[in-house]
């Protein structure tokens, strides 16, 4: 059964990178355009050394950015569901701040703050808090009138209902939320590296497409997925402890 269960999984995939190798076999694509699966492996350790701090700068912008996101997000929420007026407020704003392309605001936040860390953090936040805080806050809404009732029957406060109903039935909705952005993460530090920096997934990505180095790019795009993929689990294994599935 657990076979079967990881067929099911991961057989798409399985069937996709055959398909990639047998389409570089049979030369149906240049192979400087497309390198194979293996040929980018081998690629990958090759620069195993110079990607590994690469990676590690990545990695710690994604997630201290989407720490901050979780903090920010979890408040807001709170103060959007007590204060009417601070929902009224808010809401336009963090619909606005989606629409808004993150190729086009990461520019503006280099320029503003430099080629450190601090930009990509801002632009990481800027993505992530909005399906944090927007989760939460419907969690929040969807609980049981029932279960409201009955705490104010008891004369309990706002944060009382909070802490003992409102957060605890919330949580399956903030993992959703969680999920999201933490894919969220990774993808938006590599698209703010692109734009400067010293070290970082995007900043090599950019080095290797100016000298045409596809294999490296393909190297590089099978990390950011693998890390990716590392990150959601780690998120699947925290929800499974804390809601006890």
């Amino acid at each position: 059964m657990k076979v079967k269960r990881w067929i099911n999984q991961w057989g798409s995939l399985i069937i996709v990178v055959v398909i990639w190798e047998l389409v570089s076999f049979f030369g149906l694509v240049p192979k400087f355009l497309l390198p194979s699966f293996t040929h980018v492996l081998t690629v990958l350790f090759q620069e195993g050394n110079i990607l590994a701090m690469h990676v590690l700068t990545t990695l710690v912008e994604a997630l201290i950015g989407l720490s901050f996101s979780v903090f920010l997000a979890g408040i807001l929420a709170v103060l959007m569901d007590k204060y009417h007026c601070v929902h009224t407020f808010m809401m336009p704003l963090l619909l606005v701040s989606q629409t808004i392309p993150t190729v086009a605001l990461a520019p503006l936040l280099i320029l503003w703050f430099g080629y450190g860390m601090m930009p990509k953090i801002i632009l990481i936040v800027i993505v992530c808090f909005f399906p944090l805080t927007m989760s939460l806050l419907n969690g929040f809404k969807q609980i049981d009138e029932a279960y409201l009732n009955m705490m104010n029957s008891f004369h309990a406060s706002y944060w009382q209902i909070m802490k003992y109903v409102k957060f605890p039935f919330a949580l399956p909705s903030f993992f959703s939320g969680l999920k999201v952005s933490t894919s969220y993460a990774i993808i938006s530090a590599v698209i703010a590296e692109w734009l400067g920096g010293d070290s970082g997934l995007g900043v090599y990505m950019t080095r290797v497409r100016k000298s045409y180095a596809f294999d490296k790019m393909f190297a590089v795009i099978i990390l950011i997925s693998l890390f990716s993929l590392i990150l959601l689990w780690g998120v699947n294994r925290i929800e499974r402890f804390v809601l006890q599935k």
